[in-house]
């Protein structure tokens, strides 16, 4: 049986020290992450193809630990040398075609009672910025926190630009969004999938796991978190 979604008191005034943090890959959009979604997309346009895939796909043998993506999490090395001004406003375009007609309707939901509620809503992700910018816009989120690209005169570097919103980081990035809006943690909502998301979601009050990945569900039966499954 599915898990029934938040209920939020109903406040005297808004609740503006409250805070609402959302995961966006298989949270608000289920399924594979947009920028899965998003590589599949260039390669169609043929901006990327199969010497950026294979130096992907290298990179990643080199560097992961058993079962982890976080190399590849840290090095968007299918992005070396593309122009910015390009890829930004392809993604955005992307986004508002493709993924925002998959947004889950119950993460929609959810997202818009917070904000009638008055709560301080932020989009924290690992997926790259230009990605979820125009998706925060479309959902009327005025806070972002995703992967920051490093550029360089000829483009994207493949970097990272650190902290990436993953594990600790995302954590840390949750707590200095509440020291800056003056949240109030323990009155506070966090809604993630998988175990990237798992610190940030002790931190708070009121923790959801949303469409539970990669033991994710185990995790949430022993810290006794409420699971839902959002399409």
């Amino acid at each position: 049986m599915a898990t029934p979604d938040p209920v939020f008191t109903t406040p005297t005034s808004e609740e503006n020290w409250v805070g609402a943090f959302f995961d966006v890959d298989n949270t608000l959009v289920p399924g594979p992450s947009t920028e899965v979604r998003f590589f599949r997309h260039l390669w169609k346009l043929g901006l990327i193809g199969l010497p950026q895939f294979l130096k992907s796909a290298w990179f990643l043998i080199k560097h992961m630990p058993p079962l982890s993506l976080s190399p590849l999490r840290r090095n968007k090395l299918y992005l070396v040398g593309q122009n910015p001004e390009v890829i930004e406003p392809l993604a955005k375009e992307f986004i508002q075609s493709t993924i925002c007609p998959r947004l889950s309707f119950r993460g929609g939901s959810v997202l818009s009672r917070h904000q009638r509620e008055g709560h301080k809503i932020a989009l924290i992700s690992g997926s790259p910025e230009f990605l979820v910018l125009p998706l925060a816009e479309a959902l009327g989120v005025s806070v972002v926190r995703a992967a920051r690209l490093q550029t360089a005169e000829h483009g994207y570097t493949g970097r990272v630009i650190a902290p990436l919103p993953y594990g600790p980081a995302k954590r840390r990035l949750l707590e200095d969004l509440a020291s800056q809006y003056g949240l109030d943690l323990k009155r506070s909502y966090a809604y993630g999938d998988s175990p990237g998301d798992f610190q940030a979601l002790q931190a708070v009050g009121h923790p959801f796991v949303i469409n539970p990945i990669r033991g994710m569900a185990r995790m949430a039966r022993q810290q006794g978190w409420p699971v839902s499954h959002w399409v």
